[in-house]
């Protein structure tokens, strides 16, 4: 591919990103900030948490979500953020990460409009009561973390026990990818997708994750929806709730601005090379894997709440 076809291809994510960059930059040269609890943003903090939005993105691009999953342990645990900064924090990087991957699945087609449209409408109701129950539990750090891990072992166990049913019968997962595209998608009733909507934006609002955990499994296996096309919606629906749930941790000071934009960059460039090289993995191999990690930190955060160190 030359460079006027390379531009052509990821035009959009390009002017993102370099959006991206220039706003990132600005903020940086502002005085730091000031957030309690949050550790001094150096440079070597700041390359971290652009790897840490690539990786984040990356596995966006492979399994079809937002990257928070990833994100949000990290800030936590590893670079000290509070869990509530960390938490609003993630789901304002994720917004830039939603928008890119669902305008490039939007472009191929891999969108369920009449889906996105109900979900996501009821989703944003869904995250302005899950941001007003958030404010209740901003203050209860550790609770915060066990409502968290015990968020996490929903993705755990259903990513641990599809790998594992991948492994023992591989043709299980090519299967699933034979369902993509081409197939007609059955029109799901609005109040259903409404209610589900509902649900996970409320998670979301609560737990500041993007909300890609509930929605990939819940619209394949509760609609019936095509895999690809289940991957696309889900990034579209996250659109409108990380757009509004960022935007209201962003006014009650919940997000660490420049940290959250530097995760922002970093998750837009690996959610285009994990969509780039999603047919390199296998994905029941990819679903193990990361299914072993999400277990990992669910009982990380609920052994902190019980007061049982876990490394």
């Amino acid at each position: 591919m030359d460079s006027q076809g390379f531009f052509a291809k990821y035009r959009f994510s390009i002017l993102l990103l370099a959006a991206m960059a220039l706003i990132t930059a600005v903020v940086l040269s502002r005085p730091q900030e000031v957030t309690t609890g949050v550790p001094v943003m150096q440079i070597s903090r700041e390359a971290i948490l652009i790897v840490l939005g690539f990786a984040a993105g990356l596995l966006g691009g492979w399994i079809g979500t937002g990257g928070c999953s990833v994100m949000l342990p990290v800030l936590h645990f590893w670079l000290g953020f509070p869990a509530p900064i960390a938490v609003g924090t993630t789901l304002f990087a994720v917004i830039f990460t939603a928008i890119s991957g669902g305008y490039g699945h939007f472009k191929q087609k891999n969108v369920d409009k009449h889906a996105a449209i109900w979900t996501g409408g009821a989703g944003i109701a869904g995250v302005l009561l899950g941001s007003w129950l958030f404010t209740f539990l901003s203050s209860k750090s550790a609770l915060l973390g066990c409502l968290i891990g015990l968020v996490f072992l929903w993705p755990s166990f259903r990513m641990i026990w599809e790998g594992f049913l991948g492994f023992r019968n591989r043709k299980m997962t090519r299967g699933m990818a034979g369902t993509a595209q081409g197939q007609p998608i059955k029109k799901a009733p609005p109040g259903q997708l409404a209610l589900f909507g509902a649900a996970v934006g409320i998670l979301t609002g609560i737990v500041g994750l993007g909300g890609g955990y509930a929605l990939v499994p819940g619209l394949i296996y509760l609609f019936g929806m095509p895999v690809y096309v289940t991957m696309g919606t889900s990034l579209a629906i996250m659109i409108p709730m990380a757009i509004v749930g960022g935007a209201i941790k962003l006014s009650q000071g919940y997000v660490f601005l420049s940290a959250a934009l530097l995760l922002a960059m970093g998750t837009i460039v690996g959610a285009q090379v994990g969509a780039a090289t999603i047919k390199r993995f296998k994905p029941y191999a990819l679903k193990l894997l990361f299914g072993l990690y999400f277990l990992y930190v669910a009982v990380k955060f609920i052994g902190n709440f019980l007061g049982i160190p876990v490394w």
